[in-house]
């Protein structure tokens, strides 16, 4: 897969402002999607949480593999780090406050035994593109003031929210680290839509979806494109050819690589997760 080169000006400010009002607030959300909870976090925003309360909240679960949404959050407990998931636009609100009261239990006690009458808990809310941020927060809310979209880069300045009676949060854009280590974690987060689909080769991307599907879900992947399961033992380039013809596509296989990109983003192969929790914790 080609190199790909982002990092636009806004993601660089972004940043820097994450950065400053890191002290402005008690705890950070650090949303992340469930099909990818590790390759979806930065490592950059990882690195300047290490000395603030942090929950990493695993959206979109009603698009992962449950099993192992759960195996995801368990992982992250044993390490010391607080984590929830949800499906951001369904019953988010208790789930979140209650788990921002309970990672601050200690420092919410400590304020009522000085007499400090009960204030708002600030909350800033980090997190990559399209990882479900705006929709999140929205729901929170309970009305549409942060702008939505399901492609990467719709939110661009910082906010302050009030969710509930005792949240106040602070929106962030979604931002992305320079370069990827591995070339693997570009293709999963261009697959689930964090990367703007002008930069990266489809066929790329969907050769890597059909290798992953055939090896965790070859079954939904023959049911949907009506394919016999000895052609999954085929180089995977003649199963995408193969797709390609069952779609209609004749051999056009950059269309039939963009309809597989996208059916996998609206669910239509099914549930799936594409990071696997560390074999050790399994």
């Amino acid at each position: 897969m080609a190199i790909i080169q982002w990092f636009p000006g806004h993601m660089a400010k972004a940043m820097r402002q994450v950065k400053e009002n890191l002290k402005l607030v008690d705890i950070v959300l650090e949303l992340v999607d469930a099909r990818l909870p590790e390759s979806s976090r930065n490592p950059q925003l990882a690195e300047l949480l290490k000395d603030k309360p942090s929950i990493v909240v695993l959206t979109k679960k009603d698009l992962a593999d449950p099993k192992q949404t759960q195996k995801w959050i368990e992982y992250y407990e044993t390490l010391g780090q607080p984590a929830v998931a949800i499906n951001s636009v369904q019953g988010s609100l208790k789930v979140i406050d209650t788990k921002i009261k309970s990672v601050l239990a200690e420092k919410l006690a400590n304020k009522k035994a000085r007499g400090i009458r009960s204030q708002r808990i600030k909350v800033m809310c980090i997190g990559i593109p399209n990882v479900g941020k705006s929709t999140l927060l929205n729901h929170l809310v309970k009305k549409n003031v942060a702008q939505v979209g399901n492609r990467p880069g719709v939110t661009k300045a910082q906010q302050w929210l009030k969710a509930g009676k005792d949240l106040q949060l602070l929106d962030t854009p979604g931002i992305l680290w320079p370069k990827f280590e591995d070339p693997l974690v570009g293709k999963k987060l261009a697959l689930t839509g964090a990367i703007k689909d002008t930069l990266y080769a489809k066929d790329d991307v969907a050769l890597y979806e059909i290798e992953e599907f055939i090896e965790t879900a070859p079954q939904q992947l023959c049911e949907r494109y009506k394919l016999a399961p000895e052609v999954l033992e085929l180089p995977t380039v003649e199963v995408l050819l193969e797709i390609t013809k069952k779609l209609g596509f004749k051999d056009d296989y950059e269309r039939a690589s963009e309809r597989l990109i996208f059916d996998c983003r609206k669910g239509k192969l099914g549930r799936y997760t594409l990071d696997r929790v560390p074999q050790e914790v399994k």
